[in-house]
Parts: structure tokens; C-alpha cells; sequence
């Protein structure tokens, strides 16, 4: 294989390959005029069901689960490999083009809100809960919340990418993701044998936060990696992944927006507490 020698300047001139290149570009703003749905309730999100998009929905049923009548919403799908976050519509709420985006439409003028952290950040302060006072205790719940943050990118875009989804495995770029991974799985086992959940005896947006991602990798839900990384090893995360996962909130806003894995843990848009009773086989497939 001959080695690649970078240009003196980096030019879009082909396709990126791999299976989301054809929304891979280095430019921002709309392709596309459409306008966004709106439903009835309080809160609207755009969004899809990977792990960013799950934290928001997961965060909202646990609301609701309180008696927050206020955090009913409708969540409309946005299938980002059709470019719906290219939309009009989306770029104006969201102008990096990336779910999950909230549109907070309680008060006299709608609010948006975009990415993940300071969406669940927005609906703990207003209702709240799930962030706590004491300012110890917040500090320490909003730096595992952004740990996330920076640390996510290093699983999804850096491991994922390469072991599941880039054209051409590549020893190096899997190695050096893999290493990271596993650096930052060991960094959550050994706090979570201190306390029971990141930000200490409480569940927090800390938790919802990472949860989808490093839960999700534990459960063996994300890549197909967790053989090859060797998740079991993490005892203190799989009692913890374990833990949130058995929440009644977690079962349902993780499947809100999905449109993969069992049809039957799919549920494409939720504009009701009752959907999630009445979805079917029938009505899942009409949704595709």
C-alpha cells in the first residue's frame, strides 16, 4: 500500500467513503428548504434514536415518570442519512446540522436548544430535577456530564468509525481508538466503584448522559465491539448499565426515534404516552 502524503491544502474532491459519505461534507448551512412539524405539546424534538438522541428521550420519560406534565413532547424523526438535518426547518434550530435538537415552545417565544448536554441541561433546570443543588454535588454531576462530552467522540467517531464502519480497516486507527476506549471504560469502573451512580448516591443527567454510549457498548448494543474490547472485564459499569437499563423511563425513551435492532423495540415517532402501548408490527411498517 503506498503511504499517503497529505497535500500542502486539503481539497473536497472525492467521495469520503464509508457508509455516511454521502452526508459528509465540510461546509454548514441548509441543502434544502423544508419546514418542521409541530405537534401539541410542550417540548418538540427532532432527533433519532443513537445514543445522543436517546439522552434527551430517556431524560424526558423520566419527567414525565415524576409527574412533570410539562416535558410532554412529540418526537419527530429526523433519518439523517436522507439529510432531514439539512432541512431549513433543522439548520434554523440547530445550525451544526446534528440531533437531537429541542425546540421549547412552553413560553411566549419558543426556545431552541441544541446538543445534547445543554438540552438536558435546559429541561433539568426548568423542572428541577435529575442536577442537583448542593454545589458539590453539581459540580461533580456537570463534570461526568462533560466528560461525556469530550469523551464520546473518541468512542463513536474514533473506534466505532474504524472498527464498524470506515471502507478499509486500518490496524493503526482501530489500535489507537480501541486504546482510548478502553482507557475511558477503566476511567468509569473505577468511579463507579466509589458510588453507585457518576455524580454520587443520585441519578442524574450525568448518568442519562453517558449511559446510551458506554451502557450501550457494555450491553454489547453498539458495534459489535464489546468481545473485541473485552467489556465483561468492567464489572463496576456492567452493574450500572444494568441498573439504568431496568428503569421503566430508560426501557422506553430508548427505543423513541430507533430505526434499528428488533422491530418490536422500535418505536419511529411518539407524540403520546399511549403509543408506546399501542405501537404493532402493522403500524411500525407503515412508519418505514
Amino acid at each position: 500500500m503506498t503511504e499517503y502524503v497529505p497535500p500542502a491544502v486539503w481539497t473536497w474532491n472525492k467521495d469520503s467513503g464509508g457508509r455516511f459519505a454521502n452526508i459528509n461534507r465540510p461546509i454548514a448551512g441548509a441543502t434544502h428548504e423544508k419546514e418542521l412539524p409541530v405537534g401539541k405539546h410542550p417540548m418538540q424534538l427532532y432527533s433519532l434514536g443513537t445514543p445522543n438522541g436517546q439522552k434527551i428521550t430517556i431524560m424526558l420519560e423520566e419527567l414525565l415518570a415524576l409527574g412533570h406534565s410539562g416535558a410532554e413532547y412529540d418526537a419527530w424523526l429526523i433519518k439523517i442519512g436522507q439529510g432531514d438535518q439539512f432541512g431549513s426547518g433543522f439548520v434554523g434550530i440547530n445550525p451544526n446540522s446534528k440531533i437531537p435538537a429541542l425546540l421549547d415552545r412552553s413560553g411566549p417565544t419558543p426556545i431552541r436548544v441544541f446538543e445534547s448536554g445543554a438540552i438536558l441541561m435546559h429541561l433539568a433546570e426548568k423542572f428541577g430535577a435529575f442536577l442537583p443543588k448542593e454545589p458539590a454535588a453539581r459540580a461533580e454531576c456537570l463534570s461526568w456530564l462533560f466528560w461525556q462530552m469530550g469523551s464520546a467522540p473518541y468512542l463513536g467517531g474514533g473506534f466505532g468509525h474504524f472498527y464498524a464502519y470506515a471502507p478499509t480497516k486500518i490496524e493503526y486507527a482501530i489500535d489507537r481508538f480501541a486504546m482510548e476506549t478502553k482507557r475511558q471504560l477503566d476511567v468509569l469502573d473505577r468511579r463507579l466503584a466509589e458510588t453507585p451512580y457518576l455524580g454520587g448516591a443520585d441519578y442524574t443527567i450525568a448518568d442519562m448522559a453517558v449511559w446510551p454510549w458506554y451502557g450501550g457498548l457494555a450491553k454489547g448494543l453498539l458495534y459489535g465491539g464489546g468481545e473485541f474490547l473485552a467489556v465483561q472485564d468492567y464489572k463496576n459499569v456492567i452493574r450500572w448499565a444494568d441498573q439504568i437499563g431496568e428503569r421503566p423511563a430508560v426501557k422506553r425513551g430508548r427505543i423513541v426515534n430507533r430505526l434499528q435492532g428488533d422491530p418490536a423495540a422500535q418505536l419511529h415517532e411518539r407524540h403520546d404516552a399511549s403509543d408506546f402501548d399501542t405501537r404493532t408490527q402493522d403500524k411500525i411498517a407503515a412508519q418505514g
